[in-house]
């Protein structure tokens, strides 16, 4: 058996990055609260929310959680911890799909660009609640029209004593809540084609969201690990207080009856189907390298099969507890206005930024209940934040080799990054940035690219690198192979579900449209699927130029590499390195019948000890990521 000094590398490597030998997760706690999933989880702290049929939704939401939500989220983090690598790096698992990597950091770039436009309305709203008076509870203000009134109930339009107006007239008027969103924090244009100038408050804001986000990121997980144990737990906290005085509030049984009550015509549905997927693969973080990112911090004979289940169905249970929380506020609005809950409050943004605030102008001591919703907005959304950028610098600083390495290269990345994301979050902050906002939420981080992404994954690594070979390297670090089901899962059931709720949405694609009214025109179309097939084209050009650029025929290409025996590389074979350990397993371990006896004996507690990826080197120092700086080798085509 080798000794500690030695490794397992196939083809060429690059050196550990010295500035990232040590960092690690300490454990499961500050992994939690660093979890994408998590912060996006909550259904009213989304901008990517939407309001499904309640109850029956439930039913295909936890169907493809089992089917493809868990096994991916599993698979993605299980990845990472084994490449020791970023999200495109830990694609030298398979060389011919590197485009995967690509493409992940392509959506997490869009992501980590237009999701912090949430935080900073957030912040908006939050700076507004400190005062007697909410702003959005009254008319009379600059940013008010003729047609603002303040009347809620419908039987207080029938006697006319308010405003003197007939419910027709009512019908025609706006509430304050909406105008003060509209006009005052959007300061909404006509379109797309009329920007308009910046709104220099949310531009603030947003400047200071960015400042913020950077300095809780700059030194990676050791900053990052600590701040979320407050941005993560602290919600719930919040959560629990609003879910207790919504509770007490009139109509806030029946909101919740509606919550439970399943719709069972709404089943037969394929959009319900659809819309079940896409919150899923959403909330989950699937697809942006996020996952493969946190996971490469973990150490290398970290439980990752519990810790995915685990924080998995966390991230479920919050959005389901979260639920409780809205639709105690939304009955209590269906009861306060006299309409049906279905009624009262619209999808995506408007939940958080029109909803709620019209909720609590409806509640005794409103400023205090605002205060506490956006703050909590602020928090999760800032956690959803971190990891986006994390992932998004882990993955790029992987590319970099050791030789270029200098001082403060990852705070200088990081301050790149977010300047370069801030300068093209200005165009969201003029009087069209709404309407640029949608078109990124739409199509750069959808659904549509979240399943193609989800597909190729498991496609590449069940049926391209082996389902039974990952899970042979899966027993490696943890010690037992994990159940049979997530190999199942892997190679037949998730990839048919992402694929046919792909098709689905392809086949029941609508044109985006915002609030109901404006059509985006054709050229705005255009940039959107832009923006989606700018990341969907990674994986089949990487993959044709790769092939174009190879000697030989495509068998040729596709044949595993043999390696050489030199002293610094230790004598194994082309594949893999529990099938070139089998020569010194035991008789039954070598024939296969002990496969758990197999993957203990090829990979050794000490090697475990070391942190190393199975593909990298030991060098230096023990630590979680000092095995390569990216795991490298070239295990297949």
């Amino acid at each position: 058996m080798m000794g500690p000094g030695w490794s397992l590398q196939l083809g060429p490597h690059p050196p550990p990055r010295a500035s990232e030998s040590q960092a690690a997760w300490p454990g499961l706690a500050e992994e939690f609260g660093s979890s994408p999933h998590l912060a996006k989880g909550p259904p009213c702290a989304s901008g990517h929310l939407e309001l499904r049929p309640p109850g029956v939704f439930l039913i295909p939401y936890i169907l493809i959680a089992l089917v493809g939500g868990i096994p991916i989220f599993f698979l993605e983090i299980s990845l990472g911890q084994f490449m020791k690598a970023g999200s495109i790096n830990v694609w030298n698992i398979c060389p011919l799909f590197k485009g995967l990597g690509y493409a992940s950091m392509v959506i997490v770039f869009y992501c980590n660009t237009y999701y912090i436009m949430v935080l900073a309305w957030g912040f908006y709203y939050l700076v507004k609640s400190f005062t007697t008076t909410l702003p959005w509870a009254t008319c009379g203000h600059t940013w008010n029209t003729p047609d603002c009134v303040e009347i809620f109930r419908h039987e207080d339009c029938a006697n006319a004593t308010l405003a003197n107006l007939t419910c027709d007239q009512l019908a025609d008027r706006r509430s304050p809540v909406i105008e003060f969103w509209e006009n005052k924090v959007l300061r909404l244009s006509g379109g797309l084609e009329a920007p308009g100038a910046l709104n220099w408050e949310v531009t603030l804001r947003l400047l200071a969201c960015w400042v913020l986000v950077y300095f809780c990121v700059w030194k990676g997980v050791k900053s990052t690990g600590k701040v979320v144990y407050f941005t993560a737990t602290f919600p719930y906290v919040v959560l629990v207080v609003l879910l207790v005085r919504g509770a007490l509030l009139p109509g806030a049984l029946d909101g919740i009856i509606y919550y439970l009550k399943p719709d069972w015509s709404k089943l037969a549905s394929p959009q319900v189907w659809i819309d079940a997927g896409t919150q899923i693969f959403f909330s989950y973080a699937i697809g942006l390298g996020a996952l493969t990112a946190l996971g490469s911090y973990n150490r290398f004979n970290n439980n990752c099969y519990k810790d995915a289940i685990i924080l998995a169905l966390i991230n479920s249970g919050t959005s389901f507890f979260a639920g409780f929380v809205v639709f105690s506020i939304l009955g209590f609005m269906a009861t306060e206005q006299g309409v049906h809950i279905s009624k009262v409050a619209e999808s995506g943004p408007g939940l958080a930024f029109i909803a709620y605030p019209r909720a609590v102008t409806l509640m005794p001591v409103a400023p205090l209940w605002a205060a506490l919703f956006f703050f909590m907005l602020l928090l999760l959304g800032l956690d959803s934040q971190f990891v986006g950028v994390e992932g998004f610098i882990t993955g790029l600083l992987d590319l970099l080799p050791a030789s270029y390495y200098f001082r403060f290269q990852r705070e200088i990345s990081v301050a790149l990054c977010c300047a370069l994301c801030f300068v093209i979050d200005l165009s969201m902050v003029t009087d069209g940035g709404m309407y640029v906002f949608q078109l990124f939420d739409y199509y750069s981080a959808s659904g549509t690219t979240l399943l193609w992404q989800a597909f190729w994954e498991c496609v590449v690594i069940a049926w391209v690198y082996g389902a039974d070979r990952f899970m042979d390297d899966v027993a490696c670090m943890i010690g037992y192979r994990p159940c049979p089901w997530m190999k199942w899962c892997w190679s037949f059931f998730t990839p048919l579900v992402c694929m046919g709720i792909f098709i689905f949405n392809t086949v029941y694609y609508k044109p985006l449209v915002y609030n109901n009214t404006y059509v985006y025109p054709w050229w705005g179309e255009a940039v959107g699927w832009g923006f989606a097939l700018s990341s969907m084209l990674c994986v089949p050009l990487h993959l044709l130029g790769r092939l174009l650029r190879a000697k030989g025929t495509v068998a040729e290409v596709s044949s595993p590499r043999p390696v050489s025996r030199t002293p610094s590389h230790p004598p194994v074979g082309s594949r893999h390195d529990l099938q070139s350990a089998l020569p010194l397993l035991p008789p039954a371990a070598a024939a296969g019948t002990d496969r758990r006896a197999r993957s203990l004996w090829a990979c050794p507690e000490p090697l475990g000890q070391l942190g190393r990826g199975v593909y990298g080197r030991r060098v230096g120092p023990p630590g979680p990521r000092s095995g390569g700086g990216g795991g490298g080798g070239e295990a297949c085509p």
